[in-house]
């Protein structure tokens, strides 16, 4: 197996493990729900084109479209193909499980012009996200009905209630005597061939309609295309059962897209994978001019990569010199799912397509502009600890420059992790805290409660006190109480004597 791929194989399974602890209410129903659709997306049976897509959609009835509710892309395609169909010149009905049958009266009104958009988006309350917005809006610019086809249920019959529901609605659509197009917007799981459209068939009784299913970026058939080389390559395949599948991302950046949403901060938002170079660069030139930074040049060179490349690591051996133990800790780094900027190969890796991350590795890759090699420079354990905390302040402080509603944990925050946690978790916050409260009066003893012989710790901590730091530099620059001249003398210090700066920041700041 491929390096690229092995890696790329090993952040999904990572990821898969986070979110399954984190998402609750998985009944025996629902596993078995799962293994049906992995079932029946195991394989593919044949290459095929997105022209051909297109035809085939423009052929169907009902069109069921799997949704990765947290990506913006797929709501995007969706909405690419809905333009297809409309190229038909039949009338197209979007039915959207985004929005609950019980408001259907509130979005025909708003349809009709007699609600405003702002009290429609207030009724639909959690669903009303930007991937909605987007969707009615299409609709009203094109006067497509909408029509809503989920509802509320719970327990072991939940998916199979909620199938049922949405079937009535569409087969009642499509029914209409002019024969429309039903263009369906669903969770991936559903639009497998025995879930939602074997109960639309069954809500239709003796009336036919030709179903087509179009699956997004189902996991077997992308490993499968991953271990033949072909991805990238390939724009959409079928399956044995007909059904097709667009390969438009791959399943690490969908996983990454749920847990973006679940991490996000206060004023983040999501970065489109092919617009988050730009973005980096348009937040470099500005952290670069606050910090008197010039990076114009720089930015020309510059790699910005996503987990969405599955060649990671070689692009970042190609553009540096590292030994084999550096590119096993990199690896290890990127696994973390954590973003970084590394000097020596002068390359951006942002693991999280979040506004905030990429703000804080631009204000990083200011910083290498404006010292160079120093930021990289080999330093003894303590003083390596120290440059860390520096390094992370300047880049908690860059991104409060793009957001400054962003937030880190403080002081009680980390006492309350303590208390609540374990292991290495609870391992960090006590360094944290020991620190903390020694760090103002007794300096040297601060310095004896170094974490400097597991890596976990020392990049915890330094990344803890790092924000801690970062965050008090931002509220007192932007209160007026440290000057702008500062702050660039700030980013352009090579950092020779870390700890006596770290000290002298922190004291100063927390005066």
């Amino acid at each position: 197996m491929r390096d690229s791929l092995a890696l790329h194989l090993a952040l999904f399974r990572r990821q898969r493990a986070q979110i399954a602890r984190v998402v609750d209410g998985q009944t025996a129903s629902f596993r078995a729900y799962e293994a049906r659709f992995r079932r029946r997306t195991a394989a593919y049976r044949s290459v095929t084109t997105l022209p051909a897509v297109y035809q085939q959609v423009q052929a169907a009835d009902v069109v069921y479209v799997g949704d990765y509710h947290t990506l913006p892309l797929a709501q995007e395609t969706y909405l690419a193909l809905v333009e297809r169909a409309l190229a038909s010149g039949r009338r197209v009905v979007m039915a959207l499980e985004c929005v609950e049958g019980r408001h259907q009266a509130i979005v025909d009104a708003w349809r009709a012009g007699r609600v405003s958009e702002r009290s429609l988006l207030a009724k639909l309350g959690h669903a009303s996200g930007s991937g909605t917005r987007a969707l009615l809006a299409f609709a009203r610019k094109h006067k497509l009905e909408v029509v809503g086809i989920d509802r509320r249920a719970q327990g072991e019959r939940s998916l199979a209630l909620r199938d049922a529901y949405a079937a009535e609605r569409i087969a009642r659509a499509a029914r209409a005597p002019d024969r429309p197009l039903v263009m369906v917007l669903v969770g991936q799981y559903h639009v497998a061939p025995c879930h939602l459209p074997a109960q639309v068939e069954r809500a239709l009784g003796a009336e036919t309609r030709k179903g087509l299913v179009v699956y997004q970026n189902a996991e077997g058939v992308w490993w499968r295309l991953a271990r033949e080389g072909r991805v990238g390559a390939v724009e959409a395949v079928e399956l044995a059962d007909g059904a097709l599948c667009l390969m438009n991302a791959s399943p690490v950046v969908c996983q990454q897209s749920f847990l973006d949403y679940l991490e996000a901060e206060a004023g983040d938002a999501p970065l489109l994978d092919r617009g988050a170079a730009e973005r980096f660069r348009e937040m470099s030139a500005l952290i670069g001019r606050l910090a008197g930074v010039p990076v114009g040049r720089a930015l020309d060179t510059v790699d910005v990569v996503t987990a969405a490349d599955g060649d990671v690591l070689a692009r970042i051996q190609r553009r540096g010199r590292f030994t084999q133990t550096e590119l096993s800790q990199l690896r290890r780094h990127i696994l973390s799912r954590e973003s970084s900027y590394i000097p020596r190969a002068r390359m951006a890796y942002l693991a999280s397509l979040s506004l905030n991350h990429a703000a804080e590795e631009a204000a990083h890759f200011v910083r290498h502009c404006a010292v160079g090699d120093a930021m990289d420079a080999p330093r003894g354990a303590s003083e390596a600890f120290y440059a860390r905390c520096l390094e992370e302040a300047l880049g908690f402080f860059g991104s409060k420059l793009v957001n400054p509603r962003r937030t880190c944990l403080g002081v009680a925050e980390w006492a309350k992790r303590f208390g609540e946690s374990r292991g290495v978790e609870r391992q960090i916050a006590a360094f944290v805290l020991a620190h903390k409260a020694t760090e103002s009066e007794a300096p040297e003893e601060a310095v004896k409660l170094l974490p400097l012989r597991k890596d976990r710790l020392f990049h915890g901590v330094s990344h803890a006190l790092g924000y801690l730091l970062g965050d008090q530099l931002y509220q007192a620059f932007d209160a007026g109480q440290v000057a702008k001249a500062e702050v660039q003398a700030l980013f352009k210090d090579p950092f020779e004597d870390p700890r006596g700066a770290y000290f002298a920041w922190a004291e100063r700041l927390s005066a």
